[in-house]
């Protein structure tokens, strides 16, 4: 059907197609534009297909087809531009088409195509001649193609039937040779049947043999085995006995030699002391130096009583460490806790450790800081300060039983100080031979 809105004779722009274009002549429409698009400068091209102008026409065609169409549609001076393109590279279809008279042999959809773009007068009856040609020839094409496949099915079930009865013919000589076979394997079978239940029969005669003899051996390797791990067990008890004496004997000499050594240094340095502290003359006593009398100069019991100091003063600490071979045994967190608990742990034991650093050097006292371990995640990189022992109580042993090990681990007679605000802790140590003193006092003798 064709609709036409004015214009003069001849003129086929009026004309609208009233029906969606053929996929076939749609492709040869696409192809036409996009063969006259090379042609064209980006200014001639519409705004929607200039991002396309440098690809190559089936790179074109494949991904600007539905542009390129919509454009050429809608577009009338691109139209006419493709159509001078068209004119220029096939003129004798151009012309044959302005003449009204399409060349008989060509291909409907070219003819169809080419009227599409060029818009001469009739085109939307060649369009949609076009369109019914392609659709015969279709039709025409699958009728054609299904008589063939018909043909082709009649063939094969034609040789399928053959072959069956080829091979029915051959199952059933197979079968009959088969079946005189089984007859023949089957008389094998009963004679191999009876040779087998008598080997069966001295099989299992054989084999209650063999297990009896079997509980036999294994009553004696067990019976072996049992004798050999008790002489294993009395071999590896005795053995565990002789190094367990060796090593207490190693272990009781030098732990009782090194206590004897620093109870011995601890005297020596005692009576040096005391040798100094009451500047002993190098002249031998005299008897009269025996008897009971106050010297002019000496003290009296009340000049001494005079002198004491406070509990909490930190002068006591220092006289403690003044005394020979003093060890000072600090609980790090108990002190820490106690004078600046706000600051985080490993800011607080590098305040105490570098304290007791300075200490050390000043008194020449041995001493050792415990913190506890328990809650570490890792090992702590801390590098001792000089002078000090740093210690960390193991998992499951708190830092309160391991100074408990540490004045324990002293010989009787060596003075040893704790610092602990801990009552537990103070007694333990007051029990063991330890002076404890407090958290407080340390404190003000650091700061």
């Amino acid at each position: 059907m064709v609709e036409t809105t004015g214009g003069g004779p001849g003129d086929g722009t009026a004309e609208v197609l009233d029906r969606p274009l053929p996929d076939g002549v749609r492709r040869r429409v696409v192809q036409i534009v996009s063969d006259g698009f090379g042609g064209l400068t980006v200014a001639e091209l519409p705004a929607q297909l200039r991002q396309y102008a440098r690809f190559a026409p089936n790179r074109r065609a494949k991904f600007a087809g539905n542009a390129m169409a919509a454009a050429l549609e809608t577009d009338t001076l691109f139209r006419q531009r493709i159509g001078e393109k068209l004119r220029e590279a096939q003129p004798e279809l151009a012309g044959a088409l302005d003449s009204g008279s399409p060349p008989p042999a060509a291909d409907p959809l070219d003819v169809a195509a080419a009227a599409y773009v060029l818009r001469p007068a009739g085109w939307v009856k060649l369009v949609a001649a076009a369109g019914e040609e392609a659709q015969r020839a279709d039709a025409e094409r699958a009728d054609e193609e299904s008589r063939a496949e018909l043909e082709r099915l009649r063939e094969e079930l034609d040789r399928a039937r053959e072959q069956t009865r080829s091979e029915t013919e051959r199952l059933r000589t197979e079968l009959d040779a088969v079946k005189k076979e089984a007859e023949s394997l089957h008389r094998k079978l009963r004679a191999a049947l009876s040779d087998v239940k008598r080997g069966e029969a001295a099989l299992r005669k054989l084999q209650v043999e063999m297990e009896a003899g079997r509980a036999e051996g294994q009553l004696l390797v067990s019976a072996a085995e049992s004798e050999s791990r008790r002489l294993k067990a009395r071999l590896g008890e005795v053995e565990a006995a002789l190094e367990a004496s060796r090593r207490a004997a190693r272990e009781g000499r030098s732990v009782e030699d090194m206590r004897l050594r620093l109870l011995l240094d601890t005297v020596l340095d005692a009576a040096q002391g005391l040798r100094r502290e009451l500047a002993l003359p190098p002249v031998s006593m005299r008897p009269a130096d025996t008897a009971d009398a106050v010297e002019p100069g000496r003290m009296t019991p009340k000049d001494i009583a005079a002198r004491a100091l406070s509990e909490h003063d930190p002068a006591i600490l220092d006289q403690l460490l003044a005394l020979p071979q003093a060890h000072l045994v600090v609980d790090g967190y108990n002190v820490t806790k106690t004078g600046y608990p706000q600051m985080p742990l490993e800011k607080q034991r590098l305040r105490l450790l570098g304290q007791l650093s300075q200490l050390a050097a000043q008194t020449g006292a041995e001493v050792t800081c415990v913190f506890d371990g328990a809650e570490l995640a890792a090992p702590v990189l801390l590098a001792p300060p000089r002078g000090v022992r740093v210690l960390f109580s193991k998992p499951g042993v708190t830092a309160d039983e391991l100074i408990r090990q540490l004045v324990r681990a002293e010989p009787p007679g060596r003075p040893v100080i704790v610092a602990s605000t801990d009552r537990e802790v103070a007694d333990g140590v007051a029990r063991a031979g330890a002076r404890p003193v407090a958290s407080a006092m340390l404190l003000k003798r650091l700061s």
